[in-house]
């Protein structure tokens, strides 16, 4: 598996957020941005016209907070709230997922090493800090998702999380692809987990470019070692678009 190119002023930029753009932390709440990243992001995307996102299992608010990149096209809670470069944020549809949260929160008053995180229209479970406990993390989880309407569970690193079905980071993709300024222009999207592999398969069928930050089986067929690895491919991929020809995408 081979380091990935760099792209040309054709390119449609995807990034997942933790393990990718920054490191992995043993909580959420604790990743820190590596100083420049924003301004990297925000050059890129001046340079793409625009055709730059995020696609998050976090909050869209929560990266937002993190970036301060409000402006930023990004997807949250795995495509479950979207806002194009339009501005618009689009959300799916959930039910109350009230049922759910109690069990959940039973298990982590009973287990102090977990964590839930409640996101819109989701639920993660952490267990990085008690790993001895993902066979029970997964049976409760797969209990919550069966008094909940029209969710599923997937699986991260050390978490597994309660989502709605019509969500996934490929088709947050798919969406950004229908619109201005991302259509017709070459995908790429960059991730570490098992919740991107659905990004890789699209961006890869439509002739695109998949990269996996970091270890593990994937359908990617680029890799990059780490996130600073990634974020010097960043520094890299705007030195090359700013020494480049303009070129217009298709209309």
């Amino acid at each position: 598996m081979s380091n990935p190119p760099l792209p040309d002023r054709a390119s449609a930029l995807f990034f997942d957020f933790d393990g990718t753009l920054v490191d992995l932390a043993e909580q959420p709440d604790a990743v820190t941005v590596a100083p420049g990243l924003p301004e990297l992001l925000a050059r890129l995307a001046g340079l793409l016209g625009g055709a730059v996102a995020v696609v998050s299992g976090r909050p869209l608010a929560d990266i937002d907070r993190r970036l301060q990149l409000a402006r930023l096209p990004a997807a949250g809670v795995h495509g479950a709230e979207r806002r194009g470069a339009d501005g618009l944020v689009r959300r799916i549809a959930v039910g109350s997922l009230d049922e759910p949260a109690a069990l959940i929160e039973e298990l982590v008053r009973r287990r102090p090493g977990l964590r839930a995180e409640h996101k819109p229209g989701a639920i993660a479970l952490h267990y990085r800090q008690a790993p001895e406990l993902e066979d029970e993390c997964l049976s409760a989880m797969t209990e919550a998702a069966r008094r909940s309407d029209g969710m599923t569970l997937v699986r991260g690193k050390k978490v597994v999380e309660l989502k709605p079905r019509r969500a996934s980071k490929g088709l947050a993709v798919r969406s950004f692809l229908d619109e201005r300024p991302f259509r017709h222009r070459r995908p790429w999207f960059f991730g570490d987990d098992v919740t991107d592999e659905t990004a890789f398969e699209l961006v890869q069928s439509l002739g695109g470019v998949a990269v996996k930050i970091g270890e593990g089986e994937t359908l990617a067929t680029h890799r990059l070692d780490d996130p600073a690895a990634m974020r010097d491919w960043l520094a890299r991929a705007v030195e090359r678009l700013a020494g480049a020809p303009a070129e217009r995408a298709a209309p």
